[in-house]
């Protein structure tokens, strides 16, 4: 008797394939496998198991072809990624046409003929369609649908700025906590930190070398940490005024270093003016839509471990749920949006817990920024895989918790050897479309998670190594301010502690020169990534940008070793230019 399976297998498909392992094929059409990165130039990509494939063709041709059947055109694809599992095969070409049909050739590394294997419409065959519309679509390469960030992201070095705890003037915080009032609402601060001692401070952020700040949120708000807020118009009063800021933007546009700012959009604070009318009138408010799973009366808890009979951002009753669909609430953050694009030429906006905001109100906000500046920058605060938000309509960009996820599994804690961490960054250089990939926010800390010193144990060699990839990387390096200080922290207080302006002089000096070093190699900001050897404790890596080339070699033991003749000792590295 037949298996069920034999039931629907040509024996011509049976004995083509019987080498190749199918099941580890992946292509996935209108997706990071397949998309424009500009009008003419396309990316392809297609996933094997590894070794599995000895050659891969891409055949391509005009959808619209007037000719029948279709003229395909073959591209060589090469690859271009490996790790434990999977080669990822890649091309990148300008296609002749707009409309494209395509369709992949296989070639099993075990296969004794010529004979090659067909792949399309998820499946595979011995012999082409005559229908266009069976093979693989990517129907129009329309400007509109590129997913591209702006090309000065590409180039930023980002310091990340609590305000709070940054600085009251030149080179001092003032660790002091303070008392304001905000039409009527009291506002917190904690260690004293303002939007002048920002500005006060840009000859130390010149020196550093970076060329971007992004400043968490300094709206009107209750806490310290100004998550909470009560007025998306005016700067919080513990830190200053809008004058103050327009100042700060002034100076530090003056000195070439641009602003993003921290949007809180998902939720508001408890006196929000909108919330504090539904606490008010309850269901007779006209302001009940703009929140989530309101029960009347609407009572603000006393205590925090009473869940509030309102939606709220993680039970935090402090933190009402925005309902970011209604159409009123949309137009609302767009103005906003748009008031300190225009008003204060800000340059970007990190997006407070964008995962759990409809998409539509991104989209409508992404068009509402650009509208004041095609440039703007827009990241989204994703912890995970933000595929979905990196679609080309709505961010440019997400905070990368993976990249610092991975940094500290090799280089802090050495859990990971260098094959799996490559697997890792092969995985980090796959999930999105190739021009996003260059504006990822690449952090190793920031204000809700420790302080990545502190998970090196304070080991100034494994941070270095860490650093020195953060900056080499394919991405955005963010220093959380103080990092190149050598400021430590575990706890939420300990990782929000007062900048130390007379830090490790030695961390500092070495964050200035990666910095230096990567804004002088345009290899290491624009360039492709490359893995040149993944074994054990040794990874080495080279970036490439036409004919400028960097390879780093580096050691994550405690014990020296060999790489091509050159000797690196231990927990160090080797740049070769």
């Amino acid at each position: 008797m037949k298996k069920f399976r034999d039931c629907f297998m040509p024996k011509k498909y049976e004995r083509m394939t019987i080498s190749l392992k199918k099941e580890a094929i992946l292509h996935i059409p209108m997706s990071e496998y397949a998309h424009a990165i500009n009008e003419e130039r396309v990316v392809l990509r297609l996933r094997a198991a590894k070794d599995d494939l000895k050659e891969c063709i891409l055949q391509y041709g005009d959808r619209s072809c007037r000719q029948n059947p279709v003229v395909f055109s073959p591209v060589k694809m090469s690859i271009k990624y490996t790790d434990m599992l999977f080669d990822w095969w890649e091309v990148e070409f300008d296609s002749m046409y707009r409309r494209i049909c395509y369709y992949f050739e296989l070639k099993g590394s075990h296969e004794q003929s010529n004979e090659k294997i067909l792949y399309y419409a998820d499946m595979f065959f011995d012999e082409l369609s005559t229908e266009r519309s069976e093979v693989y679509q990517l129907p129009f390469i329309h400007r509109a649908d590129i997913a591209k960030s702006p090309d000065w992201a590409k180039d930023a070095v980002i310091y990340n700025i609590f305000p709070d705890s940054f600085a009251t003037g030149k080179g001092y915080i003032s660790g002091k906590s303070s008392k304001k009032e905000h039409n009527g609402n009291i506002s917190l601060g904690k260690l004293g930190g303002t939007i002048n001692g920002i500005t006060e401070n840009v000859d130390y952020l010149c020196e550093l070398g970076v060329n971007c700040i992004y400043i968490n949120p300094f709206f009107a708000a209750g806490q310290y940490h100004k998550y909470d807020l009560i007025d998306y118009y005016n700067v919080d009063p513990c830190f200053g005024t809008n004058a103050d800021f327009a100042k700060m933007v002034s100076t530090l546009k003056g000195r070439d270093i641009r602003v993003i700012v921290d949007g809180v959009f998902n939720h508001c604070g408890w006196h929000f003016f909108a919330f504090d009318d539904v606490v008010k009138n309850g269901e007779n408010s006209k302001y009940a839509d703009w929140f989530y799973r309101l029960e009347y009366p609407v009572i603000r808890p006393d205590s925090m471990e009473t869940i509030p009979n309102y939606e709220c951002f993680a039970y935090e009753r402090l933190m009402p749920k925005m309902n970011t669909a209604n159409p009123e609430v949309i137009a609302y953050f767009s103005d906003v949006c748009q008031y300190w694009l225009r008003e204060y030429n800000i340059d970007g906006w990190r997006l407070d817990v964008a995962e759990e905001t409809n998409d539509d109100f991104w989209r409508s906000f992404k068009k509402a920024a650009q509208e004041v500046n095609p440039d703007v920058l827009l990241i989204g605060e994703i912890w995970t895989n933000a595929g979905h938000w990196l679609d080309g309509t709505m961010f440019h960009s997400a905070m990368n918790y993976d990249f610092r996820k991975h940094c500290r599994d090799f280089f802090a804690k050495g859990i990971l050897n260098a094959e799996e961490f490559n697997a890792r960054v092969v995985s980090m250089l796959t999930r999105y479309r190739k021009n996003l990939n260059y504006s990822q926010l690449n952090l190793l800390s920031s204000h809700d998670v420790s302080r990545f010193y502190s998970l090196c144990e304070e080991d100034k060699k494994r941070l270095k190594l860490a650093v020195l990839f953060q900056m080499c990387f394919v991405g955005i390096p963010s220093i959380y301010y103080g990092e190149e200080q050598g400021l430590t922290g575990i706890t939420e207080d300990e990782y929000r502690r007062p900048m130390t302006w007379n830090g490790d002089t030695e961390i500092f000096s070495f964050y200035k020169k990666v910095i230096a070093m990567r804004k002088k190699n345009v290899a290491l900001s624009r360039g492709e990534f490359e893995t040149i050897y993944a074994y054990e404790s040794l990874f080495v890596f080279r970036r490439t940008y036409n004919d400028e080339h960097v390879t780093i070699i580096m050691n994550v033991d405690d014990k020296p070793t060999i790489y091509d003749g050159i000797e690196i000792e231990p927990f160090g590295f080797k740049i070769q230019e």
